[in-house]
C-alpha cells in the first residue's frame, strides 16, 4: 500500500477545527476563479475569490490574491512566479514567517492551495499544508463560517531559494526526446488530444503524457484520493521515481496538483513549467504534437 511520505503537508478539517486557536496558525483562502471564453483571443478570464470569501469563510482565514498578489506583475503572463526576495516579502507582510505553521485552502478545486503550497516550497518556507476537501468540505461538515476580514500582523521570512522547482520553455524544449525525463501534462484529456485549442495552437507538447489534475481528487468532496490511487495513476502514465518529472498546464496552476502528489508520494525530481501552454501555444517556433 501507498502511504504519503510527507503527511504532514495534507491537514483535515477535524486537525484544522482543533487547532484554530492557536497563535502561530496562519490560514489562507486561495482561491481563483478562470472564465473560460472563446472569441476573445484569450483562453479565460481571472477572477478572484475575494468576494466568496468576504461572503464566508473559515474563522481567522485570510486571503491571498494569487494573480493579483502572488504573481510577478512584470511578466506578460499570468501567475508567473516572483523572484524569491520578492516573494518572501509580500508572504512576510501577510504575516508569513519563521515559526508560523501556514494551511491554505481553495474552493470547488485544491489546485489554488497546491499553486501557494509550491511557491513557498521554492522559496525554501516548508511549514505550510494545504486543507484536504478545502471550504467546500469544511462547509459540508457544517463548521462554523465567518465573515470578518482576518488581517494578521506582519513576520520576517528570508528566502532560501530551491532551484529547479519552476522551469521554463527551454527546459521544456530540451526534455523532448530525452529517456530520462517524464513530461505531463495536467490539463484535461480534451485539450491534451489537440480535440479543444484554448491555448491557441491545439495538442501537447511531444511526447508529453496526460495526468489531469482534476482525475487527483474526489469531485464530490474535492479531497484528496487515496495514496495508492495516486500512486497508481502516476505508474500507469511512466512516472517512475528514476526520471525527472516536468509538469505543465495552461498557467503552471494545475500542474502544481500533480507536483504536490509527486512530492508526496516520494518522487525528487519534480519541476512545474511556470507559463506553460499560455506561452508554448502561442510560440509558432515550439513543436505542438496532436492525436
Amino acid at each position: 500500500m501507498a502511504a504519503y511520505a510527507h503527511p504532514d503537508a495534507i491537514v483535515s478539517t477535524a486537525w484544522l477545527a482543533a487547532n484554530l486557536d492557536d497563535p502561530n496558525l496562519r490560514i489562507f483562502d486561495c482561491t481563483t476563479y478562470l472564465l473560460y471564453e472563446s472569441g476573445t483571443g484569450r483562453p479565460y478570464s481571472i477572477k478572484s475569490g475575494r468576494e466568496d470569501y468576504d461572503a464566508g469563510h473559515i474563522p481567522g482565514a485570510g486571503f491571498l490574491d494569487v494573480q493579483g498578489e502572488l504573481s510577478d506583475r512584470t511578466s506578460r503572463f499570468n501567475f508567473t512566479m516572483p523572484a524569491p526576495d520578492d516573494l518572501a516579502a509580500r508572504l512576510a507582510a501577510r504575516g508569513i514567517g519563521d515559526g508560523t505553521r501556514v494551511v491554505l485552502y481553495s474552493r470547488k478545486t485544491p489546485q489554488w492551495a497546491t499553486r501557494v503550497w509550491w511557491m513557498m516550497r521554492a522559496i525554501g518556507f516548508d511549514d505550510a499544508a494545504i486543507l484536504d476537501g478545502g471550504i467546500d468540505a469544511w462547509v459540508a461538515e457544517g463548521r462554523a463560517i465567518a465573515t470578518a476580514e482576518t488581517r494578521y500582523a506582519p513576520a520576517t521570512l528570508r528566502a532560501k531559494p530551491r532551484p529547479g522547482l519552476f522551469v521554463g520553455r527551454d527546459e521544456m524544449l530540451a526534455s523532448i526526446g530525452d529517456g530520462g525525463t517524464c513530461s505531463i501534462n495536467a490539463l484535461a484529456p480534451d485539450l491534451h488530444s489537440g480535440e479543444n485549442a484554448r491555448y491557441g495552437r491545439p495538442g501537447r507538447i511531444p511526447g508529453s503524457v496526460n495526468l489531469p489534475a482534476a482525475s487527483l481528487f474526489e469531485a464530490g468532496s474535492f479531497k484528496l484520493k487515496a495514496p495508492d490511487q495516486v500512486a497508481a495513476a502516476f505508474a500507469a502514465i511512466g512516472a517512475d521515481k528514476a526520471k525527472r518529472k516536468l509538469i505543465y498546464c495552461g498557467g503552471g496552476i494545475a500542474a502544481t496538483l500533480d507536483a504536490f502528489l509527486l512530492h508526496q508520494l516520494g518522487h525528487e525530481d519534480i519541476a512545474v513549467y511556470d507559463a506553460s501552454m499560455n506561452e508554448w501555444a502561442k510560440d509558432e517556433s515550439l513543436p505542438m504534437e496532436v492525436d
